[in-house]
């Protein structure tokens, strides 16, 4: 939403209407509901008598864990991401060409007309870009990279995990996975706490 809003201003509000965002977004809820359900269905409730005080209590088992953890590591953790993580990439490529091809008709246009004194202290690069266009461009180009580098370490893990069993928390692998994740959570740090400065600069 945040690429469409810049790469087609004008039709943004026809596009993105409440009652298409709310449908949207009930679709999205059910989807995620939906791909999270085997992991959800993968505990059972169970007695279990302690044999010294001779009182029972209620605690979780697992079933099948082996097979949805499989299951989920395939579709949650590993395709999906990657489909969203090419997504991503190609909004983010069409963007920066948007971007550029409305500056040019823009500049075109102020070609066109009388000469403000206010752009040419501007300046303007080869191309016919002003210096403020091509801020906004490395601005919002720059929100969408910071995202796909601190979701990267997260990939790379979730699909470590598809093709290298022992690549688990509790496999050979541990310290290195224990890295990845560190790594992947401080990158979610940081995309949450440097958003604000792009924006504001």
């Amino acid at each position: 939403m945040r690429c469409a809003c810049v790469a087609m201003p004008l039709k943004f509000k026809s596009v993105f209407t409440k009652t298409r965002t709310v449908k949207a977004v009930v679709i999205i809820f059910i989807v995620s509901v939906s791909l999270r359900a085997p992991v959800m269905s993968m505990f059972r409730t169970a007695w279990k008598r302690d044999p010294k005080t001779n009182v029972s209590s209620v605690y979780l088992v697992k079933q099948n864990s082996e097979l949805i953890i499989r299951f989920n590591d395939a579709l949650n953790r590993g395709s999906l991401p990657m489909i969203n993580f090419i997504i991503m990439i190609i909004c983010v490529c069409i963007i920066k060409t948007k971007l550029y091809q409305a500056s040019l008709v823009r500049n075109s246009q102020k070609a066109t007309s009388a000469a403000d004194p206010k752009q040419e202290m501007e300046g303007q690069d080869n191309q016919g870009r002003s210096s403020k266009d091509l801020r906004v461009i490395q601005s919002v180009v720059l929100i969408c990279c910071i995202f796909i580098v601190s979701q990267l370490p997260f990939l790379v893990y979730s699909i470590g995990r598809l093709f290298e069993p022992e690549f688990d928390i509790t496999g050979r692998l541990r310290f290195l996975v224990n890295a990845f994740t560190g790594v992947s959570r401080m990158c979610s740090y940081i995309n949450a706490s440097v958003n604000i400065f792009v924006y504001y600069n």
